[in-house]
């Protein structure tokens, strides 16, 4: 991409009026007032280099954001001081922070003010998670944080996580992984010569992915055991309950069995699964339908293998990766093929010993039409690839990590 082109590029995404009303009229504006309109827009120019939408994005959030917040701050303690404490308390209430679901919205509500930007929205229930996070010290909702519709080039994929400083090897000795999520596998990622690195990429994307689903049971779990402490449960816990049984499949609310399935698939042993089903993320599953782990389905939608040697079986495919992990998850702690893994699970519990893949791939021989073969090829890529390193991984604690969904 020209130089030019990125400048047109940056003017589009930030939707500036004098750009676009050039590009529809016949006149040709120079390369140099393309960058006198963005200066005056207070927009940074591009390095000479190639600036990725996403790129453009992330300058938005850091940049503009920021200005939003001050300008916010200010405002309010203006109107502490002349109006009262009650009155502020008041104005907040009214507001319901958030941020944007795409770029287009981000240009539309550039100039803004902070109350058209911010919008009221409504508590959901607890069938939908209410997960929220702290994102440039305004309180937004999870599931209203930006997804890319588009895949991203593995090189740009790979530069963010560099400019993050997302270091596997880091991670491999305890640090925290900042929770930032790709929705789709990079189309090129097939195309990275070295093996190691093509590998450490495929793991930093779904790593995030992996420990967020895990998480979410881990709460769930923590809270099934609160519930289940008390003398007496609220209708609230009561509906939760019920909730659980029907999310895990079982029909008889037998509390004993909810404990058992409401539990987290290792690290390893996620990654290892992915790996080996995906090719490392190059698999045409992978790549054309978000197919991590080559899960069968006989209904219409669908990836058809092209060698469907099983007859009218399909792959299952999904919009993005997090749906893919949590089928994944939803499968091996809900289905009848893998009753012994749960329970082996389950006893590693009961001992009190930590729940790791290398401990829990022996019983996975049904996963595969290798059997036992299968789960030795698992160990061996836990092992081959350290694999295990990773069991003990954490993202950043909700109230001091930035989210970014991508």
């Amino acid at each position: 991409m020209s130089y030019r082109k990125q400048l047109i590029q940056l003017a589009k995404f930030y939707g500036i009026v004098e750009v676009k009303n050039y590009l529809k009229s016949s006149k040709r504006l120079t390369t140099s007032q393309i960058e006198l309109i963005l200066i005056k827009n207070n927009i940074k120019l591009p390095s000479k280099r190639i600036l990725s939408k996403l790129e453009c994005l992330i300058v938005f959030k850091n940049k503009y954001l920021k200005q939003l917040l001050y300008t916010a701050t200010v405002a309010a303690v203006v109107i502490g001081f002349f109006g009262g404490v009650p009155y502020l308390v008041n104005i907040f209430h009214k507001v319901d922070y958030n941020s944007w679901k795409d770029k287009d919205e981000i240009a539309k509500h550039k100039n803004d003010t902070i109350d058209k930007i911010l919008k009221k929205n409504e508590i959901k229930s607890y069938k939908k998670e209410e997960n929220f996070v702290l994102n440039e010290k305004i309180l937004i909702k999870k599931d209203d944080l930006i997804e890319n519709t588009i895949s991203l080039d593995a090189s740009v994929v790979a530069s963010l996580f560099e400019d993050l400083n997302y270091d596997l090897s880091k991670i491999r000795k305890g640090k925290k992984v900042k929770p930032f999520y790709i929705s789709l596998l990079p189309k090129d990622i097939s195309l990275i010569e070295d093996v190691r690195e093509r590998k450490e990429l495929f793991i930093k994307i779904i790593l995030p992915l992996i420990l967020q689903e895990n998480e979410k049971i881990e709460k769930d779990r923590e809270k099934l055991f609160k519930v289940l402490a008390k003398k007496s449960n609220t209708k609230e816990e009561k509906n939760w309950l019920k909730w659980k049984f029907k999310e895990y499949k079982i029909k008889n609310r037998d509390i004993s069995e909810l404990k058992i399935r409401m539990d987290i698939i290792p690290v390893s042993l996620a990654i290892a699964q992915a790996a080996i089903e995906s090719g490392w993320g190059t698999s045409r599953f992978a790549l054309e339908g978000n197919a991590l782990y080559g899960q069968w389905t006989w209904s219409d939608k669908g990836l058809k293998p092209l060698e469907n040697v099983d007859g009218d079986h399909k792959v299952m495919h999904f919009k993005i990766l997090t749906a893919s992990i949590k089928a994944y998850k939803k499968n091996l702690n809900t289905h009848s093929g893998y009753i012994e893994f749960r329970e082996a699970r389950a006893n590693l519990r009961n001992r009190n010993e930590k729940v790791t893949g290398l401990k829990l791939t022996q019983y996975l021989d049904k996963y595969s039409a290798m059997g036992m073969e299968y789960t030795k090829k698992l160990e061996l890529t836990i092992k081959k690839n350290s694999l295990s390193d990773f069991e003990n991984a954490k993202l950043l604690s909700t109230g001091l990590r930035k989210e970014i969904k991508l």
